[in-house]
């Protein structure tokens, strides 16, 4: 979320930001940055679809009321072992880098493909499902980010919990041999003050 704020706010201009999540939206509320609408984080890889769907239809209204130009997905992208780091990416409009690699890609085989129908039909179809591929697989990578980050807290808590039971048991049987050896000290002077 830091990240997401900083990288925002050196933009310029008036600022919509919807978050996933309701973390993330109590955290924007105490920044200049104030949430407009909120989505329901996803909880397992079956509800990202609903998810992007419904970003999606919220993307195309704002787009067409004007109310929205320039669109910044961030999320956080996994690396090996339970470290993520956080990401950004422009989605609307189309980066013009991005446009002119894709542009510059060989075509892998001799025929070319042919648009039957309207040529902004197909564009507009290519750039929804473009759309969607992008906000599925940060939806996906944020979970699988997520996840991992938990497990790591789990596993450093059971060894944190393995540690503490290894110094209990320490302390434990010292306790009882410090026992042990009063009891036999007694019984050995209690026989010497006999004898």
């Amino acid at each position: 979320m830091e990240y997401a704020v900083d990288t925002l706010e050196k933009l310029p201009g008036k600022k919509t930001v919807w978050a996933v999540g309701v973390r993330i939206q109590s955290r924007l509320a105490e920044t200049r940055l104030q949430p407009m609408s909120g989505f329901t984080l996803p909880n397992s890889i079956n509800a990202i679809t609903p998810l992007v769907g419904q970003i999606l239809i919220e993307l195309e209204a704002q787009r067409e009321q004007g109310l929205i130009e320039h669109v910044y997905l961030f999320h956080n992208r996994p690396k090996t072992g339970s470290i993520y780091t956080p990401a950004s990416q422009q989605l609307l409009p189309l980066d013009e880098t991005w446009l002119q690699n894709l542009a510059e890609i060989q075509w892998p085989t001799q025929n070319l493909p042919e648009v039957m129908n309207s040529r902004e039909r197909t564009l507009r179809a290519m750039v929804r499902e473009y759309l969607f591929v992008t906000l599925f697989r940060a939806c996906a990578e944020s979970l699988a980010s997520e996840n991992a980050s938990r497990l790591a807290a789990m596993q450093r808590a059971e060894k944190n919990i393995d540690e503490l039971q290894q110094d209990l048991n320490r302390t434990f049987h010292r306790l009882r041999q410090s026992g042990i050896d009063e009891e036999l000290f007694d019984v050995i002077s209690g026989f010497e003050a006999l004898r």
